[in-house]
């Protein structure tokens, strides 16, 4: 699984998955989730499915499945990697299992129960 790990000063590290919000241009979640992986990881996505979906007052937030052969975290060009004072964002890799999961702090964390609760229970859909 991939994973952006932030660093920023004076918070702990936590990890993030690649995505973000939904732009006027785009059709909307899916092609949005499609657009963030190309500007964050310079990747082609394959959404496999809805996994999750967190929704409060003022926000949606939809969480998906997909597969991403290939990517170049080197050749990323989301804005917010060039803002000044966000911190560092680090490309991670991390074997989908519980153990791996419980080694980070993978935010929101509602969504890391969800997904840790689907591993434990082998509940995901296949990707290939």
């Amino acid at each position: 699984m991939l994973l952006i790990k932030r660093i920023r000063p004076g918070i702990a590290p936590y990890w993030v998955i690649v995505g973000g919000k939904i732009e006027p241009t785009d059709a909307g979640p899916e092609e949005a989730l499609l657009r963030e992986v190309r500007e964050e990881i310079a990747g082609e996505a394959e959404i496999v499915g809805l996994l999750h979906t967190i929704q409060t007052d003022d926000e949606r937030q939809d969480f998906y499945l997909a597969t991403v052969d290939k990517w170049s975290f080197e050749d990323r060009t989301g804005p917010e990697f060039s803002q000044e004072g966000r911190g560092e964002y680090l490309l991670e890799e991390i074997p989908l299992t519980t153990e791996a999961l419980d080694a980070v702090n993978l935010l929101p964390q509602d969504f890391a129960s969800v997904l840790r609760a689907a591993v434990e229970r082998g509940s995901l859909p296949a990707t290939r």
